[in-house]
C-alpha cells in the first residue's frame, strides 16, 4: 500500500489504533479495583470473581479467531464497527445483573466483541509495515496501548468510592459507542479488495489453519501466549496482593497499579531502541532471563517478613521485561506473513487469552499471596525460554 493510501504516519492514526488495541484489556484494567467489592455485593468467592476475568479472556480468545478470519475475507473497518457497537451493548447489560454466573456469561460475550480492537489493531498495522518499521510501530502502539492500564485502575478506583461496581460497565458501554463512530470517521480501509481472501466465510476459517505451515510460526505463537499467561497471572493476583495482604485501598492500589503500566510503556518502548543494535531474538532472550531473575527475587521474598517496597520493585522490573517481550514476539510473528495478517493476528490472540484463561483462575486456586503469582510468572517465562533454546534459526 502506498504511502499516501492512509494515514499511517500521523499522531490521530497511531492514538486510534492504539484505543482499539486496548479495549478488551481496559474491559478488565478499569474494574479491578472492583474485584473485592463485586465479591461481596454478588456473595461469591473470589475464584468465581476471577472467572470473570476468565470468561472474558476466553470471549477475547475465540472473538479475535471468528473477527480475523471475518477481516481477510471482508476487509479491516466494518468488523471494527460491528465489533464495538455489540461491545457496548454487552457492556451496559452486565451492569444490570445481580448474579455472577450471568456476569460471567455476559463477560463472555463481551470479550468476544472487545477481541475485534486486539485482532485488527495488529492485523492493519502488517498491512502497512513490516521489518523493524513494524517493531517500531508496534512499540508505539503499545506505548499507547499501555497508557489505558494507567489510567483505568485510577478511574476504576475512583468510580467505586463515589458510586457501586455497575458504573464502571456503563462507562465501558459508553466507549464502546464512541468508538463505533471514531472507527467510522476516521479509520481508512487498509486492505484492498484483491488482496482479500476468496471464497465464503468458512473456507476463510478454515485457511486460517495454513498460517502454522509457516516456519516456527507456532513456536512463536506458544511463546507468546506463555509470556502473556504470566501477565495475566500478576493481573488477576494483584488487587488481592495489595488489598489483602498490605491492607491498602482500592485508591492505593491503583496508583500502584498504575506505576507498574508506566513501567509496561518502558519495555514497550525499549525494542524500538535496541532493535538497530540488537535482533528481536536477542532481546527476547535477555528480557526472559530478567524476568526469570525478578520472579525468583518475589519466591525469595515471598518466604521472608512482606516487605511492600520489594514486592513493588520486583514487580515493576517483570512488567518492564513484559512490555519488552510482548511488543518483540508480537512483530516476529506478523513478520512470518506477509498474507492472511487477520488469521495470524488471531492466532497470536488466541494463544495469548488462552494462557491467560488459564493463569488468571489458577493464581485464585492456588491462593491470594504472591508466591503462587511469582511461581507462575518463573515457570511460563522459563517454558518460552526453553522454547528459544528449541530454535536453531535466528528471527
Amino acid at each position: 500500500m502506498s504511502e499516501t493510501a492512509t494515514p499511517k504516519n500521523s499522531l490521530w492514526f497511531s492514538i486510534l489504533l492504539g484505543t482499539l488495541s486496548a479495549t478488551g484489556p481496559l474491559a478488565i484494567d478499569l474494574y479491578l479495583p472492583a474485584l473485592p467489592q463485586m465479591t461481596t455485593e454478588l456473595q461469591t468467592t473470589t475464584s468465581l470473581a476471577q472467572l470473570s476475568i476468565t470468561s472474558c479472556l476466553i470471549g477475547l480468545a475465540i472473538g479475535q479467531i471468528i473477527i480475523g478470519g471475518l477481516s481477510d475475507h471482508f476487509g479491516r473497518k466494518n468488523p471494527l464497527i460491528i465489533g464495538f457497537f455489540l461491545f457496548g451493548l454487552a457492556s451496559l447489560a452486565i451492569s444490570f445483573t445481580s448474579s455472577i454466573t450471568l456476569l460471567i456469561i455476559l463477560r463472555f460475550v463481551q470479550g468476544i466483541c472487545g477481541a475485534s480492537g486486539q485482532v485488527l489493531s495488529r492485523a492493519v498495522a502488517r498491512d502497512l509495515f513490516s521489518g523493524h518499521k513494524l517493531t517500531r510501530f508496534y512499540a508505539i502502539l503499545n506505548s499507547i496501548n499501555g497508557v489505558f492500564p494507567i489510567i483505568a485502575p485510577i478511574i476504576g478506583g475512583l468510580m467505586i468510592h463515589f458510586m457501586p461496581w455497575q458504573g464502571v460497565f456503563v462507562l465501558l458501554g459508553i466507549i464502546g459507542f464512541v468508538l463505533v463512530v471514531l472507527i467510522m470517521v476516521g479509520l481508512p480501509e487498509t486492505l484492498p479488495t484483491e488482496h482479500r481472501t476468496v471464497g465464503n466465510f468458512w473456507q476463510s476459517l478454515k485457511g486460517m489453519g495454513s498460517v502454522f505451515s509457516i516456519p516456527h510460526f507456532a513456536t512463536w505463537t506458544i511463546a507468546t501466549g506463555l509470556i502473556y499467561g504470566a501477565l495475566f497471572s500478576y493481573i488477576s493476583a494483584s488487587s488481592f496482593i495489595f488489598e489483602k495482604t498490605f491492607h491498602l485501598s482500592p485508591q492505593i492500589f491503583s496508583l500502584f497499579y498504575a506505576l507498574n503500566g508506566l513501567g509496561m510503556i518502558l519495555g514497550n518502548n525499549i525494542p524500538g531502541w535496541l532493535t538497530a543494535r540488537y535482533s528481536d531474538r536477542t532481546q527476547v532472550r535477555g528480557a526472559l532471563i530478567v524476568t526469570i531473575l525478578a520472579s525468583a527475587g518475589l519466591l525469595i521474598s515471598a518466604t521472608m517478613k512482606p516487605q511492600l517496597m520489594v514486592v513493588v520493585a520486583l514487580i515493576w522490573v517483570f512488567v518492564i521485561m513484559n512490555g519488552m517481550l510482548l511488543t518483540l514476539t508480537t512483530s516476529i510473528i506478523m513478520n512470518l506473513t506477509d498474507r492472511h495478517a487477520g488469521s495470524a493476528s488471531a492466532m497470536v490472540g488466541l494463544s495469548q487469552n488462552a494462557f491467560g484463561s488459564i493463569a488468571s483462575p489458577l493464581v485464585g486456586v492456588l491462593g491470594t499471596g504472591y508466591a503462587p503469582m511469582a511461581g507462575l510468572i518463573m515457570l511460563t517465562n522459563l517454558g518460552a525460554l526453553g522454547l528459544m533454546g528449541r530454535k536453531k534459526k535466528t528471527t
